[in-house]
């Protein structure tokens, strides 16, 4: 049902890639608590909890939403009223989850005329429900998870707040700003901010973490890889 990789420590940090629809979600287990990186779309939520049946665990400690669109947060609500867990997203993208809306902003290329296409064709089917998350973050902030330390790196442009999780200075989870579909590479086919996406992906370049997590793809990206990455938005051609 899900990956598994093992972040080096005492004790060490379990990240599990579960499927959930258009986007994965990645349950962290430590022996502090479990938390939830992004709820994946609608009607999901049972891929969560399967998983952590079979990891034998109910101690889901918090939710963390990268960004507010319907492939990252659909399931969230229905999340928290299993486990009673709290919601956290950046503060900017908190409007959007409280009206179950999804800001796209504007297309590029072909691809990205195609992904909007596609995602004003799927809102009236696999729009969230509105909900208010529990913690509003700013840049910076530190999670309220005994787990391990996960601070919060405000990186804008796919969305207005948009924001990545960085965890014990060894991995951090980017939601869109980077994709890991097929060679890696920063986000160029759908954004609220264009002008954003360079810096924010500058930002992450500077911390280095030994470990990139991206909303889409089926494997980590290595600090070697990031920091070879084009920080601007390269559309390839055709």
């Amino acid at each position: 049902m899900f990956r598994t990789f093992t972040i080096r420590g005492q004790p060490p940090v379990r990240v599990h890639r579960i499927p959930m629809g258009m986007a994965p979600g990645y349950l962290v287990e430590t022996d502090g608590g479990l938390l939830l990186i992004d709820a994946g779309s609608v009607h999901q939520e049972g891929q969560v909890v399967r998983a952590m049946q079979e990891l034998g665990r109910d101690d889901l400690r918090l939710i963390f939403i990268t960004h507010a669109h319907l492939d990252h947060y659909g399931s969230a609500a229905a999340l928290r009223r299993i486990t009673g867990a709290p919601i956290a997203v950046h503060h900017l993208d908190s409007d959007p989850l409280a009206q179950g809306r999804t800001p796209i902003g504007s297309a590029r290329h072909w691809q990205g005329a195609t992904l909007l296409m596609l995602q004003q064709t799927l809102d009236p089917l696999l729009r969230p429900p509105a909900i208010r998350a529990d913690l509003l973050l700013e840049d910076g902030d530190v999670l309220p998870w005994p787990g391990c330390r996960a601070w919060i790196v405000h990186t804008p442009g796919h969305t207005l707040g948009s924001a990545s999780l960085l965890l014990e200075d060894q991995i951090a989870f980017v939601g869109d700003l980077l994709s890991c579909t097929g060679r890696p590479h920063a986000q160029r086919w759908l954004a609220q901010d264009w002008r954003a996406i360079p810096e924010s992906v500058r930002r992450i370049q500077a911390l280095a973490p030994e470990w990139v997590i991206a909303g889409h793809g089926h494997r980590p990206l290595s600090r070697s890889e990031l920091l070879q990455l084009d920080p601007t938005p390269q559309h390839p051609a055709g």
